[in-house]
């Protein structure tokens, strides 16, 4: 008699998660799950892997608050406060089920609180009460993920606009128990506010203005932390015929984006980051709130530059846009042009 080592190894693997998945009987502050994972942290433009275990587990992360001098155009920098010192802070992803496990530092010299409030957790603040540190200071906490989707993240000290608009956000994607659609590249893009006016004592220098945030008049609307971003070196790539999801979020602190892609058309959008909710399809123009998240998928068939925008237009010249590369193949039965074509005969405007 053959044995059905695949239908074996399904019931083995079912009655695994199964076990795996009960949680631990008066253990305290500890672990729920039996397995444990270091949480892959990855920084914009880039996303960490998909997740292909399929049982829960205590995915560990570690953000440090801290502050770091960054480039924000061209030669003009920003000390921005930022979450592992980048801005946006680190992507992170985990699957619903799972437990987060934060460990929060602070080496922000100026004495500052900080936090994390992410809007994953369920309970008081997301978590911000109880993630607050001060430098020194290093508190372990624990949030069961009980919905899927992709979600902000940001500090939530008082005051908690200073914190947001000095660059203390990022994005968490909490995926579904059956994962999402296998996709040829998936690139994480987040706008933000820049509310600046020029140091005193460098020119060099851009130094914040909460009554620039007050009048909602940002100096810079950008992607990714700064001006150019998306540009040269730092573009997004792809090839002719793949499939790009782009993981976007929109921090504010004040403005609603417009987010297009100039060229192509949104073949999937997950709006306000519901990744169980049927996507919309052939969208033009997707809108994302402050504090909110969506995930656009595009088909690439034709070469060449696309342009990323928030269509609120103006803002290209605050530096809202960036490219994504396509290399391949011409395709003329969908995109073609003739720059030498002579006139049209025998209409009204060429007689």
């Amino acid at each position: 008699m053959k044995t059905n080592f695949v239908g074996t190894f399904r019931i083995w693997a079912a009655g695994l998660a199964l076990v795996l998945s009960f949680p631990l009987a008066g253990c305290g502050n500890k672990s729920s799950t039996f397995f444990n994972e270091e949480g892959v942290e990855t920084y914009a433009p880039e996303v960490p892997p998909p997740i292909h275990r399929f049982f829960p587990a205590t995915v560990r992360v570690c953000l440090n608050a801290e502050r770091a001098v960054l480039p924000l155009d061209g030669e003009k920098k920003y000390e921005f406060w930022t979450f592992n010192g980048h801005v946006p802070g680190p992507m992170l992803r985990a699957r619903v089920g799972d437990t987060l496990e934060i460990h929060m530092t602070n080496s922000d010299k100026s004495g500052k609180p900080h936090n994390v409030d992410m809007h994953c957790i369920t309970g008081p603040g997301g978590g911000a009460s109880t993630t607050t540190v001060m430098q020194g200071d290093h508190p372990l906490c624990r949030f069961k993920l009980l919905y899927p989707g992709l979600y902000v993240y940001h500090c939530a000290a008082p005051p908690v606009m200073d914190h947001i608009a000095n660059g203390m956000y990022g994005l968490i994607l909490v995926e579904p128990k059956g994962g999402l659609p296998k996709v040829d590249h998936e690139y994480y893009v987040m706008q933000s506010e820049v509310y600046a006016v020029p140091s005193k004592k460098d020119k060099n220098m851009l130094e914040y203005s909460h009554a620039l945030g007050l009048e909602e008049n940002p100096t810079y609307v950008v992607f990714n932390g700064k001006v150019g971003s998306l540009l040269g070196d730092g573009a997004l790539k792809a090839k002719t015929g793949d499939r790009v999801r782009i993981y976007f979020g929109n921090i504010g602190p004040n403005k609603i984006s417009s987010f297009h892609v100039i060229g192509t058309i949104m073949d999937k959008v997950y709006r306000e980051g519901g990744m169980t909710n049927p996507p919309e399809e052939g969208i033009q123009t997707t809108l994302v709130p402050c504090g909110g998240a969506a995930a656009v998928e595009i088909n690439l068939p034709v070469p060449g530059t696309y342009t990323l925008v928030d269509h609120a237009i103006f803002r290209l010249e605050k530096g809202a846009f960036g490219f994504l590369q396509v290399t391949g193949k011409s395709r003329d039965d969908i995109y073609f042009a003739d720059p030498d074509a002579k006139p049209c005969t025998g209409c009204k405007i060429h007689p």
